[in-house]
């Protein structure tokens, strides 16, 4: 065996919790949690030692989604008025978005969705955020 192999298998138990396959929405919500912290520990800093691995993460959350949970095809304003109307949500219920007045400029079209705006979306409605770009 190689040596560096040996320390990967002592550490499998340790890691396997956070590096394994999702099966279900707990595992997948467990790795966009891990996912999000990654994000926050790498920053803008493409050279960071931790990008492989939010790399594997975000592999990990991809496959799991691409399988599992289907995604609304369109502009992001329709696939945002399709998640609404699926979930049962008034223009009230978005307050992630900000104020009544952000909320109306956004679903009429006025204001685009921010980062912000869309990572919420997409952690709300347990989809990609590439639907809401």
């Amino acid at each position: 065996m190689v040596h560096g192999y040996e320390k990967i298998i002592d550490s499998w138990a340790f890691v396997s919790p956070v590096l394994s396959a999702p099966r279900n929405d707990d595992d997948l919500n467990r790795l966009i949690e891990f996912s999000d912290y990654l994000i926050d520990q790498i920053g803008d800093n493409q050279n960071h030692p931790l990008m492989g691995l939010l790399d594997t993460v975000g592999t990990l959350i991809e496959v799991y989604e691409d399988e599992n949970i289907l995604e609304p095809e369109g502009n992001p304003m329709d696939c945002l008025k399709y998640l609404m109307k699926e979930h049962g949500l008034k223009q009230k219920d978005l307050t992630e978005l900000g104020s009544p007045g952000v909320i109306s400029e956004i679903l009429s079209g006025k204001r685009e969705l921010n980062k912000r705006h869309i990572k919420a979306l997409a952690k709300r409605f347990r989809c990609n955020p590439s639907v809401f770009i």
